[in-house]
C-alpha cells in the first residue's frame, strides 16, 4: 500500500465518526388527527435516535396520544386520568391544538400509539411506530 493510500484511508476513518453523528441526528415526526384518525397510521424511525413527534389535532374535540407496549395500553384503557402531559409518552392534545413532544427508542420496536377516550380506539384511532 502507498504511503499516500494509507494516509487518505486514515483520514477517511478519523472523518467517519462525524459522519455517524450527523446521520444520527434528531429527526421531526407529524402527525394529524382528523375525523378521530391518526394521519399517517404508521410511522417508521431509526432507534437511538431522538424524535420529536408534531401531534395536531384538527377535530373540534380533545384527543390523546399514547404510544407504548400491549400492556400500557391495557392499564388505560381502563385509566381514570382525564388529561395527560407530564410523561412524554402520554399526551393531551386539546380541539384545533398542537402538542410537541421528544422521545428516543433505545431499541428495535413495534409500539401502537392511539386514543383512549371513550370509544376513539374501537373506532380506529390507532397507529403503529416502527422503530428499526
Amino acid at each position: 500500500m502507498s504511503r499516500s493510500l494509507a494516509i487518505a484511508l486514515l483520514a477517511v476513518a478519523a472523518l467517519a465518526p462525524g459522519c455517524a453523528s450527523a446521520a444520527a441526528s434528531s429527526r421531526t415526526v407529524e402527525i394529524a388527527i382528523h375525523y378521530s384518525r391518526f394521519a399517517p397510521s404508521s410511522v417508521e424511525v431509526p432507534a437511538g435516535v431522538p424524535i420529536t413527534f408534531v401531534l395536531r389535532n384538527d377535530d373540534p374535540i380533545d384527543h390523546e396520544w399514547m404510544i407504548g407496549d400491549a400492556g400500557m395500553h391495557a392499564r388505560h384503557r381502563t385509566g381514570t386520568e382525564p388529561v395527560h402531559g407530564s410523561r412524554a409518552d402520554e399526551i393531551t392534545v386539546p380541539a384545533l391544538s398542537t402538542r410537541t413532544t421528544t422521545l428516543t427508542f433505545p431499541n428495535a420496536v413495534t409500539l401502537q400509539y392511539m386514543c383512549h377516550l371513550p370509544g376513539h380506539e374501537a373506532y380506529g384511532m390507532v397507529g403503529t411506530l416502527t422503530a428499526r
